[in-house]
């Protein structure tokens, strides 16, 4: 049983009879008149176990969309039910107004509507339902919990998405609609033109040359149907905080912008996430399956806490790859991680692919770098120097076997990556 406001005035309307007759007697006598009301209107309000309770939630919901969570009651006792009635959520869930007043006679149901603003991608989870039910006299209310299960997965943001109009833009302009074609090894065949000063010989076709009377060239265009395989490293280093989010989440509007650009230049596109063992993959999937193929595989990522086994990636690439194709590492670019485990297997994955590795930059220590008020500053400027100096030398060794690596701050990783992913694809790379 559950007290009101109510019975804690009657309580203290005890104070007059006190005050006229002031005996002990008086006060136990009050006290117990108190009791008795509060019981007896307690025993009068309807019971909320004889309340059948449902929860209605959508599938998914994007991070910072709202979401409805429905709950239908229907009072299956004799007696009219008025009730406070708590539909409760994680707190990540971000349940707003969920306390929700109810008078329902016996024998209706009522539908409950609590707006949810998820603050965290990923399953958020109902708690339970809270029914306390009022007395005729609203002293007292009886109260249950009852278990209401139901999950709400909070899809990544896609915030990155404002970028993909004006790289679709280029890409249409790859692929002929502008008239820009490029010259190389390993792409298709687009026309033939009138040979200029720089082209180059290997492109010259002799047998169009031999049946004009200038000589001509091949041009061509980028390849449609090539594989990109995105890695995305989950161990600790994507647990690392960035800003107002964990490095991984970066990484992941990379994913979401590089798999909706590759998808609509007709290529094939494949995620995994690993660090020692396979946490998710996407594979398959094409067309208007894809982006919610990722999206779902993604938003229940979080970083485990174990260095990546750059062995098992290598051998994970190699399994699904059977012929020359991007791969785009998603991982840091941090000098010791990077050292102890990716430069020794990076030659095997840039011998037969085209390597990016994807980074995240602190934009915390390019603040330090300009840090000169004061002894600490100074020296938390040059500390913050003696890094970046370590990471760009990391950066160059990688260079040097043949990896491209995009280095950038949060906002700026996902439209840099599909940049160059446009560049790679321009220059017949891929």
């Amino acid at each position: 049983m559950a007290v009101t406001w109510r019975a804690v005035v009657l309580a203290a309307l005890g104070l007059v009879p006190v005050a006229l007759v002031p005996v002990p007697g008086t006060v136990l006598l009050w006290a117990l008149a108190v009791v008795a009301a509060c019981a007896l209107d307690a025993r009068l309000a309807a019971s909320p176990r004889s309340v059948a309770v449902a929860r209605d939630v959508p599938g998914s919901v994007r991070l910072t969309e709202q979401a409805r969570s429905v709950l239908t009651l229907t009072n299956l006792s004799d007696r009219r039910l008025r009730a406070l009635v708590r539909d409760a959520w994680q707190p990540s869930a971000g349940a707003r107004g969920n306390r929700h007043p109810l008078d329902l006679p016996p024998g209706e149901s009522r539908r409950l509507t609590t707006v949810l603003v998820p603050t965290r991608r990923g399953d958020r989870l109902a708690d339970r339902v809270t029914i306390r039910s009022f007395g005729p006299l609203g002293l007292a209310a009886r109260q249950a919990s009852m278990d209401v299960p139901a999950r709400l997965r909070v899809l990544p943001e896609f915030a990155s998405r404002r970028h993909l109009p004006s790289r679709l833009a280029r890409l249409r302009e790859l692929d002929g609609l502008a008239a820009v074609q490029v010259r190389g090894q390993g792409t298709e065949f687009d026309s033939l033109r009138e040979y200029v000063i720089g082209d180059d010989v290997r492109s010259i076709d002799w047998r169009a040359t031999a049946r004009r009377s200038e000589v001509v060239v091949r041009t061509w265009r980028p390849e449609r149907d090539r594989r990109v395989l995105m890695v995305l490293d989950t161990s600790r280093t994507a647990a690392a905080r960035v800003g107002d989010a964990p490095r991984l989440d970066a990484s992941i509007e990379s994913v979401l912008l590089l798999g909706a650009l590759a998808a609509r230049a007709g290529d094939r596109v494949e995620l995994v996430a690993y660090d020692r063992r396979l946490r998710a993959r996407v594979a398959g999937a094409s067309g208007t399956q894809l982006m919610p193929a990722l999206a779902d595989a993604l938003a229940p990522l979080e970083p485990a806490l174990v260095e990546t086994d750059w062995p098992g990636v290598v051998g994970l690439v190699r399994e699904r790859l059977s012929q020359r194709s991007l791969v785009v590492l998603l991982s840091s670019l941090e000098p010791a991680a990077v050292e102890s485990g990716l430069l020794g297997v990076v030659g095997q994955l840039t011998a037969g692919h085209q390597v990016v590795l994807a980074s995240v930059r602190d934009p915390e220590v390019a603040e330090l770098l300009t840090g000169r008020d004061g002894a600490a500053a100074v020296f938390d400027a040059a500390a913050a120097e003696r890094g970046e100096l370590e990471r760009a030398a990391v950066a160059v060794r990688l260079r040097r076997r043949g990896v491209e690596v995009v280095d950038a701050l949060p906002g700026d990783l996902a439209p840099q990556l599909a940049d160059r992913y446009l560049a790679l694809k321009a220059t017949g790379r891929l």
